[in-house]
């Protein structure tokens, strides 16, 4: 089990939280819950309650719809990133591949956090920004290469 600490010198090499103090990153530590799924494992299915984000801390998760892989992540990726500020359903699958150890930020809990540092907003939310701005040059570079970001 990972001490604050050890969550927060993860958090730094998390790249949703690339622009927030070490001190931020306490704050987002503490609400973080650490769980472990096994190879196989369903960690949220499509159409899901999307009220969640995970940070892969080992192992592999596979993101998928239908028979179709969108993406595999790995070590410090994050993923359901989207679910702490859209309650929308999921739009993908999420299937651990190996034994994989996560950290868990339930969407409620962001939200009180954020209600007391609103500076994790606006850290995230660029952070954010520039993934989106990275994913639309990208499909506009190769329009039909079907390229998604983490979901």
């Amino acid at each position: 089990m990972l001490t604050l600490v050890e969550k927060v010198f993860f958090l730094q090499e998390v790249n949703v939280f690339g622009n927030s103090t070490t001190e931020d990153l306490a704050y987002v530590a503490a609400i973080t819950e650490e769980i472990n799924i096994d190879k196989d494992d369903i960690i949220f299915q499509v159409s899901d309650i999307s009220d969640s984000m995970y940070m892969v801390v080992s192992g592999a998760v596979r993101l998928h719809r239908d028979n179709q892989e969108i993406l595999i992540a790995k070590s410090k990726d994050v993923f359901g990133t989207w679910a702490l500020f859209d309650d929308d359903l999921r739009v993908a699958a999420a299937t651990a591949i190996e034994d994989s150890t996560l950290l868990r930020i339930d969407r409620e809990d962001f939200y009180d956090l954020l209600a007391d540092h609103p500076q994790i907003t606006q850290d995230v939310l660029k952070t954010l920004s520039k993934r989106l701005k990275r994913l639309i040059e990208k499909v506009k570079v190769n329009p039909e290469s079907g390229s998604q970001d983490k979901a």
